[in-house]
């Protein structure tokens, strides 16, 4: 079995087993023996050309991604190739980042860190997290150990999900919910549906002063309608993701006023790292088994 392996997962292959060739391919230098590879294992940055490369692929049978998001595979994969992502490796590290971004923003630690960094005593008070209600959209995994986390800091949690199910509201019912959110947690996957989902019609519907955090894509936003809201000081955000990513030089979200941005790392952690591997080993040992994979995307995911 020939494997094509991320640099972050080279630890995930089973040194026990002869049979298995591989070659590490971070998306620069192309390894030899693109037509012989049976599984990819594709590096956090998208590769470039993703088209071109899995048309000379041609014994490749399985795709495993080391990220939740399989978006710049999924429209382009070959028939008979079976592709599975890494849902849940990255639960605690994006839910965790959720919950900081939530606290700096709401605590204003960016503005006490600029007061340290001039050398002002600068006494205010803040807003805080307690008290307050948290809109989760795209309720799957993530959100669940975003809730989890959520559990100790006393606030109220509203869950949307694509269709809705016990304790999960559907997304044709945001309208009514997002007036009550004093926090709005992007977690839904990039997919044409999400597309520009939160569009100005949907900044509008959030409260004054309410806080929007994107853990997600930075296609799910209408990038320049929240830069409008940001503008105009009526709501403030969070962003791990942005559209265009990287962000250019001048574009107009870094003077954003109200605005926290990380450079997408939410789950870029030792944690996520971890798990990564122990999800590609354990997928290796099943597809050369022949024994189900877990994580398949099929249909609506």
């Amino acid at each position: 079995m020939k494997i094509w392996i991320a640099p972050q997962a080279v630890a995930a292959i089973p040194s026990d087993l002869p049979d298995i060739e591989f070659s590490v391919y971070d998306g620069t230098s192309e390894p030899p023996g693109v037509e012989d590879v049976d599984v990819w294992v594709p590096p956090l940055v998208p590769v470039p050309d993703i088209p071109e490369l899995l048309s000379r692929m041609k014994r490749l049978r399985l795709i495993q991604t080391v990220t939740a998001g399989v978006e710049p595979y999924r429209p382009h994969l070959p028939e008979g190739v079976v592709l599975c992502n890494a849902r849940g490796v990255h639960d605690a590290g994006t839910a965790e980042w959720a919950i900081g971004a939530m606290i700096a923003v709401l605590r204003e630690f960016p503005g006490f860190t600029a007061d340290q960094l001039e050398g002002r005593w600068r006494y205010r008070h803040t807003g805080v997290l307690a008290d307050s209600t948290v809109l989760i959209v795209g309720y799957g995994s993530i959100g669940e150990a975003l809730e989890r986390r959520l559990a100790g800091f006393e606030v109220e949690v509203i869950r949307v999900a694509r269709t809705a199910r016990e304790g999960v509201h559907a997304e044709s019912e945001l309208p009514d919910l997002l007036p009550r959110a004093d926090v709005v947690v992007l977690l839904v996957p990039a997919t044409a549906a999400t597309a520009g989902f939160v569009d100005a019609a949907f900044l509008a519907r959030m409260k004054d002063g309410a806080l929007l955090v994107n853990a997600a894509r930075g296609s799910v936003v209408d990038t320049m309608a929240l830069v409008a809201e940001l503008n105009a000081g009526r709501l403030r955000a969070a962003l791990d993701v942005t559209a265009p990513e990287p962000l250019p030089e001048g574009h107009p979200l870094w003077s954003a006023p109200g605005l926290f941005l990380t450079p997408h790392v939410a789950g870029s952690t030792p944690a996520s790292n971890r798990r990564a591997v122990e999800l590609v080993r354990a997928q290796l040992l099943r597809f050369r088994a022949g024994e189900p994979l877990v994580n398949v995307i099929s249909g609506l995911y």
